[in-house]
């Protein structure tokens, strides 16, 4: 947009459990505005309106898009809608952000990724734990050479949901069904963030299980990672274990980075750990971030990014097309884990 004084026109579409985190933050966005709500129930549309100041109300995505012209349309529904969503909004001409997981399967992206690069409009995938303000701060750490030669990496995901017949269902409850559940919904995550820190990874190997025989996917397991630079990565996953922490779906887990001249640590709270090589004793890093919305405000922090690009051309990250190199890391895992073998990329 060129003019930097017009408020960004945003229409939405999905009204479930995560969206809230997605409506709270564009109502205290400067130079924003919601101008309508779709979801398939009008009753769910009309309380997100009333609690949110939203004008406009539909029950049909295409009307709502014709009806309100939106400058940027958030795609907050399961993956199933996402194709013909960003299809339909591409076709118009309207810039995108679609919640993640990004389509139903690798064919579906590639068809949205398509669409959106026809119409030479933004496509961003609602991928929010690299914005979250510890990873910004490791990821500074790390271009500045703190850690020098990076030799591993290993997140410990520990979110404790997972135990027991109610699993989910005060939240997510469709977690419980998904065929594909710790890597596919999960442990997306932290491929991207690992991406992100680390750079881009050569080859995979895996080791899943299913340990809550109330779900259908698996719940638990061990990913290795190798990087491009010869770092190697763990994820090490298993939903129904706990980590300490008194918001255990701040962090979801904690991580630990290994170098030449020493070791980076995320605790449950938030809190980033620097012990230097030979040294007994860690030092806190202090840096400045707000624990409100969802895991330090990264929701606001990503829609920001949004924003800042299409109204001052700011750069834009999590566009579709890279996001694609996450969900083939996703297959080349579940291939990995079937076949008992490194698959390379």
């Amino acid at each position: 947009m060129s003019n930097n004084e017009s408020p960004l026109r945003v229409a939405t579409v999905g009204t479930g459990y995560f969206s809230r985190f997605q409506y709270e933050a564009w109502t205290r966005m400067d130079g924003v505005e919601i101008v309508a709500v779709c979801n398939r129930s009008l009753d769910s549309a009309e309380e997100v309106a009333a609690e949110y100041g939203i004008g406009g109300v539909y029950t049909d995505f295409e009307t709502m898009l014709d009806a309100v012209k939106p400058d940027l349309v958030d795609i907050i529904t399961p993956p199933v809608t996402h194709l013909a969503y960003i299809q339909a909004a591409a076709a118009r001409g309207i810039a995108m952000i679609c919640q993640k997981p990004f389509c139903q399967n690798q064919v579906e992206a590639e068809a949205a990724v398509s669409a959106a690069a026809e119409a030479d409009t933004l496509l961003v995938i609602h991928e929010n734990f690299r914005f979250q303000p510890w990873y910004g701060e490791i990821k500074r750490r790390l271009d500045e050479g703190t850690l020098g030669q990076l030799y591993q990496v290993n997140f410990r995901l520990r979110p404790g949901d997972g135990q027991g017949p109610e699993a989910y269902m005060d939240r997510q409850p469709y977690f419980q069904k998904m065929e594909r559940f710790l890597v596919h919904e999960t442990a997306i995550h932290l491929i991207d963030v690992f991406r992100y820190l680390f750079g881009e990874i050569a080859a995979v190997s895996a080791d899943l299980r299913r340990l809550n025989p109330a779900i259908a996917g698996e719940d638990a397991g061990l990913v290795m990672f190798e990087f491009d630079n010869g770092a190697r990565g763990i994820f090490d996953g298993n939903r129904l274990s706990d980590h300490i922490a008194e918001n255990r779906r701040l962090t979801m887990g904690e991580m630990l980075i290994e170098g030449e001249k020493g070791i980076l640590r995320l605790s449950g709270d938030g809190r980033v750990w620097m012990r230097e090589h030979g040294d007994n004793s860690e030092m806190s890093i202090e840096y400045p971030w707000d624990n409100r919305g969802f895991a330090g405000d990264c929701v606001y922090r990503l829609q920001k990014h949004v924003v800042d690009h299409l109204k001052a051309g700011a750069p834009a990250v999590n566009r579709g097309a890279d996001y694609l190199a996450n969900l083939r890391l996703e297959d080349a895992i579940y291939t990995s884990h079937v076949e008992r073998r490194w698959i390379k990329l």
